[in-house]
């Protein structure tokens, strides 16, 4: 049962609407997943559940988010959630929520990680605090995979969020700031491993946690949100697709062989070129709906209807390279 992280150090790329349509196409796919937002800014959680039942979550119940899950561990009262609240969005996807103030928790992960060097076992806890709680919930609803999406920052909490992930895909918009972003993801990732690593090394014999190995195994990139024209990008984007696939390997898989062509969608580690699909996403978010799933009443009549069938053969495509990643067996056609 693999976790896969969804992860930039730039934002603004489509990430969490990535994460989100992934999720149901699993689902079409006949998988259970697990959809963690540990994204401080809880967009995927609004995106899942509307209005009425994020204020229900936020400002009446009160213990059905992440944030709460974690709180007695972080607050000194006790552990995580034996039972994290799980919101089950539909038969096959549940979904651990956001909260705004998971970003009060940045400091706590940050004093902790150097404690683990030291054998300290509340340091452990704290730093393991997000996997364990998605392991839960793996486990309480018999899920295939889990996918997590995080904010673009290389700070504490997603340095602890990543220690829980097998593989992270990296989605990537056409432009400098993405080409910048890898420079920077790259050797934070690997300094993440070889630190946990550290701190694996420290953990004392008593502790009666499970420690994450924190893999964080880059599984591949996926470029997002390009015009086209004639099918093809145009011109001011193709400049900075062309420069992806030598980036990724040089400051991601550290390799700097020579690219065989300029045709990234042939390229090894892109996983899928997704388009604006003719402007479906906000029809999908007044549906509150996956794109490839909008129908005629919904409003996507004419070229949109065409749009929609592409977008689920697009996203079919990727999320079949995602469940070989994450070796989860080939299903059969949905109903």
């Amino acid at each position: 049962m693999k976790t896969i992280a969804f992860f930039n150090n730039k934002g603004g790329v489509g990430k969490t609407s990535l994460v989100y349509h992934v999720a149901w196409m699993l689902a079409e796919l006949e998988c259970r997943a697990i959809v963690a937002d540990l994204d401080p800014q809880a967009n995927l959680s609004g995106m899942f559940l509307d209005d009425n039942r994020l204020e229900e979550l936020w400002e009446v119940k009160r213990d059905h988010t992440i944030e709460e899950d974690i709180a007695p561990l972080f607050d000194g009262t006790g552990d995580i959630s034996a039972q994290p609240h799980i919101e089950e969005m539909g038969e096959r996807i549940g979904l651990l929520t956001g909260n705004l103030s998971l970003s009060k928790r940045e400091d706590e992960l940050s004093t902790q990680w150097p404690k683990c060097l030291d054998g300290d076992k509340r340091a452990f806890r704290v730093m393991t605090a997000f996997s364990r709680l998605i392991d839960r919930a793996k486990d309480a609803f018999d899920a295939d995979i889990a996918l997590i999406d995080v904010g673009p920052n290389l700070g504490a909490i997603n340095r602890a969020v990543l220690l829980a992930s097998d593989h992270v895909v990296i989605p990537l918009a056409p432009d400098l700031f993405s080409l910048q972003g890898l420079r920077n993801v790259g050797p934070t990732l690997k300094a993440w491993q070889q630190g946990w690593q550290k701190r694996r090394d420290a953990k004392p014999d008593d502790l009666d946690i499970e420690l994450p190995l924190g893999k964080m195994e880059p599984a591949g990139y996926i470029i997002m949100r390009h015009s086209v024209r004639l099918a093809r990008p145009v011109q001011a984007y193709r400049r900075w697709i062309e420069r992806i696939p030598d980036r990724y390997k040089r400051w991601i898989i550290e390799e700097c062989t020579a690219i065989r062509n300029n045709d990234v969608a042939d390229e090894e580690y892109c996983l899928a070129h997704l388009k604006d699909y003719r402007s479906l996403m906000p029809m999908a978010q007044e549906a509150r709906k996956p794109m490839f799933m909008l129908k005629p009443a919904d409003g996507a009549i004419g070229a949109h209807q065409s749009a929609v069938t592409e977008c689920y053969r697009d996203f079919k495509k990727l999320t079949e390279k995602i469940m070989g990643i994450c070796d989860l067996p080939a299903r059969g056609e949905p109903e």
